[in-house]
């Protein structure tokens, strides 16, 4: 199983560790919440995250925003929500500490080792 590792999260090593499937399928709750004009960025960064991404903290701060918004929507399942407040939370301390938000992959063999 593969995972999104992102920076500024909130365990020890200042990183969350996400299901990578979780956070691609977040896409399709975006485009159901946000308006058209506003989710382009988001969508593309959730369909992409396997690529891994440095997002500067302007974007961070304008994701975050973006990601606690469809969280807080009634119509999302709970995991969903949860993913999606995590990745908001972490964006907003990369944007609050003034750090690019990098998200890198890693599979499970490799947290294991």
């Amino acid at each position: 199983m593969s995972h999104l590792i992102v920076s500024h999260g909130a365990d020890f090593f200042d990183q969350d560790r996400h299901p990578l499937a979780a956070v691609t399928g977040l896409a399709g709750y975006v485009t159901g919440t946000l308006p058209a004009a506003d989710r382009a960025q988001l969508v593309h960064l959730l369909e992409h995250a396997a690529d891994g991404q440095t997002i500067e903290p302007a974007t961070a701060a304008v994701l975050a925003d973006q990601l606690l918004r469809v969280s807080r929507h009634g119509f999302l399942p709970a995991k969903a929500s949860a993913t999606a407040r995590a990745l908001a939370d972490a964006a907003a301390r990369a944007a609050t500490d003034g750090h690019a938000w990098t998200w890198t992959t890693t599979t499970e063999t490799e947290i294991a080792a």
